[in-house]
């Protein structure tokens, strides 16, 4: 794919696992007694993904699938360039915007109207105060919060939170938009509506990536699907395909 926008290549990323300490002198003494050459030991490593190589191009709406524990959030970190690679790289053809919780950012004690403000400010910072609020005011109106647009936005329930978060990051095209799991807690109907608003706004959009555990709403949404598993990449390809394959080979492990 030479039109690329982002792509992967050979990122592997390795966490040290800790173990628990010894706390006591006499602990001590007794683990030397019987492991004696423990001292000299390697430190252990998992690894969280290992050599992933992905490309992702314009147009693609792409599902993100495994089970927990699979490597999921960990990549888009890295494709959201939050963290650097220690082996490997990502490279970017284009800005980047990621949601990857639905209270990050907020203010609780403030209304969502005035949430959604704050959070438009930060996904569009290029943006004048007018059409930043444009855009914050069109967002509530599409959520359909009503009367709670003015309520504390700590008394949100999850699906009301996501519905906040999907109409803001929907309401403009962007380069690179990554969305983990903000789709989980939407009611049925809202996720309908939004999905349409999404492939509105792709068309005029680079790469959209969706990690779900819900595969009606990739379905619905997605053209491209990627698995993985122990943090590889097992299937890439149409997003039937990946549905399927995640149903028969990585469900049952979670």
């Amino acid at each position: 794919m030479s039109d690329a926008i982002l792509s992967v290549k050979d990122l592997t990323i390795q966490y040290r696992i800790k173990k628990y300490p010894i706390v006591t002198l006499r602990d001590k003494f007794i683990h030397l007694l019987k492991d004696p050459f423990s001292i000299f030991h390697s430190p252990s490593y998992y690894n969280v993904l290992k050599g992933v190589n992905l490309q992702f191009s314009k147009g693609e709406v792409v599902a993100l699938l495994g089970v927990n524990g699979s490597g999921k959030s960990s990549l888009c970190r890295y494709l959201s360039q939050i963290c650097k690679p220690q082996i490997g790289q990502v490279l970017a053809n284009g800005k980047i915007k990621a949601i990857f919780n639905t209270d990050v950012g907020v203010i609780p004690e403030l209304s969502g109207r005035e949430n959604a403000f704050l959070l438009a400010s930060m996904m569009y910072p290029e943006l004048s105060n007018n059409e930043i609020k444009k855009i914050a005011d069109e967002a509530i109106s599409f959520s359909e919060l009503g009367e709670y647009a003015d309520v504390a936005f700590q008394y949100y329930s999850k699906g009301m939170k996501a519905r906040m978060y999907l109409s803001l990051i929907s309401s403009e095209p962007a380069d690179i938009l990554i969305l983990d799991e903000v789709f989980d807690g939407a009611d049925v109907f809202f996720n309908h509506k939004v999905s349409i608003r999404i492939k509105d706004m792709i068309k005029n959009s680079g790469v959209v990536i969706f990690v779900s555990h819900s595969l009606e709403h990739v379905t619905e949404v997605c053209n491209r699907g990627i698995v993985l598993n122990g943090g590889a990449v097992a299937y890439d390809g149409a997003i039937d395909g990946a549905k399927n394959y995640y149903l028969e080979h990585c469900s049952l492990q979670g």
